[in-house]
């Protein structure tokens, strides 16, 4: 099968790269243009990257020169790590080109008419794509977005529960450094030291929450009706976002019933059989302490979500630990997936992927 030429925005910093990372040995995808900002356009990949992550950056984009932002682009499919900043207007502007674009960015993510899209969680949500080519008179480009990182463990983990009556969510998160980009967070602030504010993110937990876990309905999404309460914390990690979760629930189960729940939940066809989809996307862990995110944020190849200490909440009614890879399945890994999900929808023009055999991989 000949693969799919992508673009990534924004290649060179902390989350472009770990697109770059993921998708050197795609089945489907391979990186044809990467774009930066105008201080590494004209360069070579390699000259332009200061590369943050394990390893060495993949030979196969070394030589490929650094596009500006507002260049034309080539590839269908385009990967979006730019900063809010960045990408308004030009995600949109790709878009309304022809362009399918998948983006990390938060500019556009509550928009009506964008996909907040998480597959195994909302897979249906991707309908909301001929939404809004109808709405914008769109004929084949798209935008679809994914959740802020510390979103992500959150829905994961209430999406089993949905059918029990959702009232009430109050989480406290212990996020990574990586979670605020390269350089990020200074030293002298974050060693030794918990910081109890995360520009943003505890706006966007109450509400991207409640969307994603919401439902379609042929034109539009009716957000979960429940009240979210979050808190924030930066902690001295360098991958891997911890939130504490409490819930009020309308149909009490039991402990043993909730970890079934979440142990056997795997999500709706065809998204087991995608490429990047981890084996059991939710893992219960029986240990007093865990999850820690040092033994814990790579399960999956960092897409799986570990969740641990289910107890009763005096409170509420239950309480538990969830833990996510906060740049792989909290923002590239997510988006790659959901970019799978477009092409076996058929999202990607004249694209037919060959389904992902799992048993091959075991």
């Amino acid at each position: 099968m000949q693969k799919l030429n992508v673009a990534v925005l924004g290649a060179t910093g902390a989350v472009g790269q770990r697109f770059i990372q993921l998708l050197e040995h795609h089945p489907w995808f391979q990186v044809a243009e990467v774009i930066g900002s105008d201080r590494s356009a004209g360069k070579t990949y390699g000259e332009a990257v200061h590369w943050i992550l394990d390893d060495n950056p993949p030979s196969n984009v070394l030589d490929l020169k650094v596009k500006p932002l507002d260049a034309p682009l080539d590839s269908l499919l385009v990967f979006s790590a730019l900063p809010k900043e960045a990408a308004d207007p030009r995600e949109v502007e790709l878009a309304a080109a022809g362009h399918v674009v998948c983006t990390n960015a938060s500019t556009n993510r509550m928009i009506d008419d964008v996909p907040l899209l998480l597959p195994e969680v909302n897979a249906e949500h991707i309908g909301l794509v001929e939404v809004q080519r109808r709405n914008r008179g769109w004929t084949s480009g798209a935008l679809v977005a994914n959740s802020n990182c510390t979103t992500m463990p959150i829905v994961m983990a209430l999406a089993p529960l949905r059918h029990l009556g959702i009232r009430k969510i109050l989480v406290v998160s212990a996020q990574a450094t990586s979670g605020a980009g390269y350089p990020g967070v200074a030293s002298l602030d974050i060693l030794d030291n918990i910081i109890p504010y995360v520009s943003g993110d505890e706006h966007k937990m109450e509400t991207e929450t409640l969307k994603m876990l919401g439902q379609f309905d042929r034109d539009q999404i009716t957000w979960l009706e429940s009240r979210v309460s979050a808190t924030c914390n930066r902690v001295p990690v360098v991958d891997g976002h911890l939130v504490n979760i409490s819930i009020e629930l309308d149909e009490i189960l039991s402990i043993e019933a909730i970890i079934d729940l979440w142990q056997s939940y795997r999500g709706i066809d065809p998204i087991p059989m995608l490429p990047s989809a981890p084996a059991q996307p939710l893992i219960y862990l029986t240990q007093p302490d865990r999850p820690q995110t040092r033994r814990d944020r790579n399960t999956g190849n960092g897409m799986a979500t570990s969740i641990g200490r289910l107890r009763p909440c005096p409170l509420f009614t239950y309480k538990f630990a969830a833990l996510s890879h906060n740049t792989i399945r909290g923002a590239a890994g997510c988006s790659i997936l959901n970019a799978e999900l477009l092409a076996v929808q058929g999202y990607l023009d004249q694209f037919q992927p060959l389904m992902f055999d799992r048993s091959e991989s075991l």
